[in-house]
């Protein structure tokens, strides 16, 4: 059994990265159709990202403009997700609160405490881990962002449910077709990738929310009134 297990995975991964197998007189068949590939993701994820920016420029106008008329009230934006959500949350975070240029802006990540996600996990449940945080840290007029590929994470749907109680803001950046975060009634701000694959909408993510924060900055300075 052992034995059909490593042919097995071997054949994998030899599926994967079929230029760790190739063979001397295979080298220049095998870069040949990396690079091919690459053209084919590169071009792919130019025109999702065109395709989905046109579809939801008025919306991110709004929620730009929303977020800061909430920024300029005292607002903070309260960040949150799972897995390769949650260093997007961490990057919304650091943009936000530390920007290469434009105004520093309070911003948390709701992912970055390890012993908080893992005591609220362990003696209350992993479901809870960013509601228990909203209800704690959140205030009526603040920004709550999650982030979620299916848009199904149960903690993010408790999440928005607990901001919405408390008055808060709230923005939902998911993929497919926006999953239970679209049915739930509880997001303000809804960005969805049309995309069936993860990579493709981590990659039009970064650019929703990078361009929500270029808004939310036009929108803080008093100059752009005259653009």
């Amino acid at each position: 059994m052992s034995g059909n297990g490593e042919k097995d995975s071997t054949r994998g991964l030899e599926q994967l990265y079929p230029f760790l197998y190739a063979k001397a007189d295979d080298v220049e068949k095998i870069l040949a159709e990396v690079g091919a590939s690459t053209a084919h993701k590169a071009r792919e994820i130019v025109s999702l990202r065109e395709s989905t920016i046109t579809a939801l420029s008025d919306r991110m106008l709004d929620c730009g403009e929303a977020m800061a008329c909430a920024f300029a009230a005292g607002a903070r934006l309260l960040s949150f997700g799972n897995g390769g959500s949650a260093t997007d949350a961490h990057a919304v975070t650091h943009l936000f609160l530390n920007p290469a240029s434009g105004l520093p802006l309070p911003a948390i990540s709701l992912a970055a405490d390890i012993a908080v996600i893992t005591a609220l996990g362990n003696d209350i449940g992993f479901e809870m881990v960013f509601a228990r945080q909203l209800s704690a840290l959140g205030r009526r007029g603040d920004i709550a962002l999650g982030l979620s590929t299916s848009g199904n994470s149960r903690n993010l749907l408790h999440a928005f449910e607990a901001a919405n109680r408390l008055g808060m803001m709230t923005i939902g950046i998911a993929g497919y077709d926006g999953g239970r975060m679209a049915e739930a009634g509880t997001v303000d701000f809804l960005f969805v990738v049309p995309s069936l694959s993860v990579h493709r909408i981590q990659e039009v993510q970064t650019t929703i929310y990078q361009m929500l924060w270029e808004l939310t900055q036009a929108f803080l300075d008093p100059a752009s009134e005259e653009r």
